[in-house]
């Protein structure tokens, strides 16, 4: 069960490249520089032969946020994005402010769960911040705000989500 961009079932329609890491679960660790260099020589290689635009390389945990954790916030997604690979801003730090959370309701929800669907992850625009949000909210945090994954939507996980919406190319 996957999902990206409105299509079901991403893996019968994808290249999946397995990262060696013990994950979560087992000792996770930072990803060796001899292991990044050559996924980003793998991926530019695919990204290359098969007409792939780079923003659509992602996460396992993208694609099945409920299911998938890997590859994780340790994955250095700037350097792939540096080598023409992925999708990437800087990511904005939480300085206070409002946040979104777990059962909160309204139309502040609503927005945020918008901007997640527009990005391309499954989320159901409800208004409710339920587990769905929240498994996607991690997700989007383990790529793209990788420095504090707490499945919470503070402004900074929000503005860094609307950076990359704004710096999309406008045909995918």
């Amino acid at each position: 069960v996957s999902w990206w961009r409105g299509r079901d079932d991403v893996n019968s329609r994808s290249i999946g490249i397995e990262i060696v890491n013990p994950g979560h679960e087992h000792g996770y660790r930072a990803f060796p520089p001899a292991q990044v260099a050559a996924v980003i020589q793998l991926c530019r290689d695919c990204v290359a032969r098969w007409s792939i635009a780079p923003q659509s390389v992602l996460a396992h945990s993208d694609v099945a946020p409920t299911r998938k954790e890997d590859p994780g916030e340790l994955f250095p997604w700037d350097q792939l994005f540096a080598a023409g690979v992925g999708h990437w801003t800087e990511p904005v730090r939480a300085t206070g402010g409002r946040f979104l959370a777990m059962g909160d309701n309204g139309q502040p929800v609503e927005a945020y769960q918008g901007l997640l669907a527009a990005y391309g992850y499954f989320q159901e625009i409800t208004g409710t911040f339920d587990e769905a949000t929240r498994f996607n909210t991690f997700a989007f945090q383990r790529h793209f705000r990788p420095g504090r994954v707490d499945g919470i939507a503070d402004m900074g996980t929000i503005t860094t989500l609307h950076r990359l919406l704004t710096s999309l190319p406008s045909i995918l």
